[in-house]
């Protein structure tokens, strides 16, 4: 049993003194307010319910810092893709479960205890198929497992380089499958998934320009009913292709088109007309919202004021993991509204209510929805919990929302003190229990892979 005793912490209902939360096997059995500690409790000052973080490419935490030069003809998300394209040539098995692991453990010092791996890297180098087709889905949920973190596993469908089928290119040898390999490679994923606690699997078609109709269909019904993530209208190239493919943005022609549902998450959706944000909100589908990387690779900015006033669903993800920290993801969700508005505490849900705990509730309960995970401090849920560290200067005399407020706007990761995961205390004074043999492992991993 796990028995742990908080000062202050997050309720569903709201901030709560003196509450103790105890967890037998990883779940929570119950959750008591307004009761003083024993000598069982772990005593600690404030807890918060862990972040999901609803969209990673773990292997791209490789490449971080290394794409920052302009081109001689100017930068786009077209040419960092190429950049990355290098990388994923040369990545092994091994290297890539080493940078996993890095990116895991960083998620989990930061706050986040849950990913969403939209995983498309599914061959060897040149294209070959491993023999077991569930290789590198086996090497993430070893990363998830040595880490700690939950894995929502999204393997995901690389068909095509364009839309309407167009041929892939060559350096997607790597990503590309046909139905029956891709088939293996889900059913795989679920095998390797089924240990880990709390582990899920989902189906993720890449985007529209990568599968057809007919595939997208396939998948929505390959899916058995879990959860579904696609890329969309991240870039107004990807806009602007669609149109000349169907007459009909990428948005629009997914609304019309599938049953997208409260299971969908539409990672970035940037570039959305106001019908298509009514209609997604409609739909009760998640947005998968990756506000450092869509401002690393000039995406644009999401209509988050907008869409929030239209009851629309948000999480937010980590996405190429250029810099990962979960305060850091909401700060520049709603720095974005304040530049694009120029206005302050743009996504407040009222007068006088704060932004950050705005943000940090939505965050939590559209990314838990979208990687079919449990959410908040309540019994029966897994004891996802992260504690913050009153002792640093920046929480001098804060209280109740005004915590959430400078931990998102001001103190950052550092204010992270100790993360359980399914009741595993695997974060303590900030540092992941297996930070320095990660570090030593993903040194060795990059050593090798950027010769």
């Amino acid at each position: 049993m796990t028995s742990l005793w908080f000062e202050s912490a997050l309720l569903p209902n709201g901030w709560a003194s003196h509450v103790r939360v105890t967890a037998t096997n990883g779940r929570i059995e119950r959750v008591t307010a307004d009761i003083e500690p024993n000598d069982r409790d772990e005593r600690l000052s404030v807890g918060i319910p862990g972040l999901p973080n609803l969209h990673s490419h773990a292997f791209q935490r490789g490449i971080a810092g290394l794409t920052e030069r302009r081109g001689a003809e100017g930068d786009s998300f077209w040419t960092w893709r190429e950049l990355m394209y290098q990388f994923v040539d040369r990545i092994t098995p091994d290297q890539m479960e080493s940078v996993a692991s890095l990116a895991y453990a960083e998620m989990l010092e930061s706050g986040f205890t849950q990913v969403g791996e939209f995983h498309y890297l599914h061959h060897d180098r040149g294209g070959v198929p491993f023999a077991d087709p569930g290789e590198l889905a086996g090497r993430l949920a070893a990363a998830a497992a040595n880490t700690g973190i939950g894995l929502t596993l999204l393997p995901t469908m690389y068909a095509h380089s364009g839309f309407g089928g167009a041929e892939p290119g060559k350096r997607q040898s790597r990503f590309i499958c046909t139905r029956d390999q891709f088939a293996a490679i889900v059913e795989a994923s679920r095998k390797v998934v089924a240990t880990l606690p709390g582990g899920v699997v989902g189906v993720a078609p890449h985007s529209l320009r990568a599968v057809t109709p007919d595939e997208l269909a396939w998948l929505v019904e390959l899916s058995r009913g879990s959860v579904m993530h696609i890329h969309i209208a991240e870039q107004t190239k990807e806009v602007d292709d669609c149109l000349a493919w169907c007459g009909r943005r990428p948005v629009e022609w997914l609304l019309d088109n599938t049953a997208v549902d409260e299971r969908w998450c539409l990672v970035h959706a940037t570039h959305l007309t106001d019908a298509e944000i009514q209609g997604v909100a409609a739909s009760g589908a998640v947005v998968g919202l990756c506000p450092i990387t869509e401002a690393n690779l000039g995406d644009g900015i999401f209509p988050a004021k907008t869409f929030l006033e239209r009851d629309g669903r948000i999480g937010i993800g980590s996405d190429s993991n250029v810099l990962i920290d979960a305060a850091e993801e909401i700060r520049l969700l709603e720095y974005s509204q304040r530049f694009a508005h120029r206005g302050r505490n743009v996504l407040a849900s009222g007068a006088g209510k704060s932004t950050g705990r705005t943000l940090y509730d939505r965050s939590l309960a559209g990314g838990a929805k979208v990687l079919g995970s449990s959410a908040g401090l309540v019994s029966g849920a897994l004891l996802d919990v992260v504690s913050l560290k009153t002792s640093e200067p920046h929480l001098t005399r804060r209280r109740q929302d005004d915590i959430l407020d400078t931990w998102i706007f001001s103190g950052g990761q550092k204010l992270v003190d100790c993360v359980w995961r399914a009741g595993e205390k695997v974060v303590v004074n900030g540092r992941h229990r297996h930070r320095d043999a990660i570090v030593a492992r993903y040194r060795r991993a990059l050593e090798s892979l950027l010769t």
